[in-house]
């Protein structure tokens, strides 16, 4: 498998991220994968390296610059408030990622998908409401809300996948209703996927170092059967 440092600047940073693709003929397509809060970590690597294997060239998007990684929570938070605070900086962060991918000769720009997990996943969601042109948008454990006016998702052009611990208190009641709300008074073909007995970060086989089961935690039934969602919802869009 082929594995490269991709660079470019956005929101004002250097943006170092990891590109992967099996060797082949023809343009295919694309995949960003945008990470959790605490940055570009072998998490959101692995789901690349993964999608790779599938046929796609897949894209692990920095977060923060300069491929930084944190390891504490709160500085986590802390970094992302600028960004929940102006949805515009979430954005070009993304869409960073997306004009570097789309520009590889081994993409086919009009077949692309973004997924992402935990913050990684609103990043997914907002650059689809910037009205970027993704085929798909897949949110892991992903914040739903926004700060950005809600007729923003009538610029969505991509179909919407997010799963959802039912059970994930980062992630209430009322967040998934006022995202339901905001879809379908956009028209946008989207669905979300909860899955009981389920908290927040299912998806990352690490989630137990953070000493927070009943907020964090992974669950491999949760994990698998969102990514065969995903899995699907490729087959549908990426074909």
């Amino acid at each position: 498998m082929h594995r490269e440092t991709l660079t470019y600047e956005a929101d004002g940073l250097t943006m170092k991220s990891e590109l992967f693709f099996e060797p082949g003929t023809g343009p295919r397509a694309g995949v960003l994968v945008f990470p959790e809060a605490f940055g570009l970590s072998e998490h959101a690597i692995s789901r690349a390296e993964r999608l790779a294997k599938m046929g796609y060239v897949a894209l692990a998007c920095d977060l923060h610059g300069d491929a930084r990684l944190v390891d504490d929570l709160e500085q986590a938070i802390g970094l992302l408030k600028p960004l929940f605070a102006d949805p515009s900086k979430t954005r070009a962060r993304a869409a960073g990622g997306l004009h570097a991918l789309t520009a590889r000769a081994e993409v086919d720009a009009g077949r692309v998908a973004a997924i992402g997990f935990c913050f990684g996943g609103t990043m997914s969601l907002e650059l689809a409401r910037s009205g970027a042109d993704l085929k798909a948008v897949v949110g892991f454990h992903s914040g739903l809300g926004t700060a950005a006016p809600k007729t923003d998702a009538k610029a969505i052009k991509a179909r919407v996948l997010v799963c959802i611990g039912a059970d994930d208190p980062m992630i209430p009641a009322e967040q998934r209703a006022e995202f339901e709300t905001e879809m379908r008074d956009a028209g946008v073909d989207w669905q979300m996927h909860l899955y009981g007995n389920t908290v927040h970060s299912f998806t990352n086989q690490e989630a137990a170092r953070r000493g927070m089961p009943d907020a964090i935690r992974y669950s491999p039934e949760a994990d698998a059967r969102s990514w065969a969602s995903l899995q699907e919802l490729f087959g549908e869009t990426l074909a």
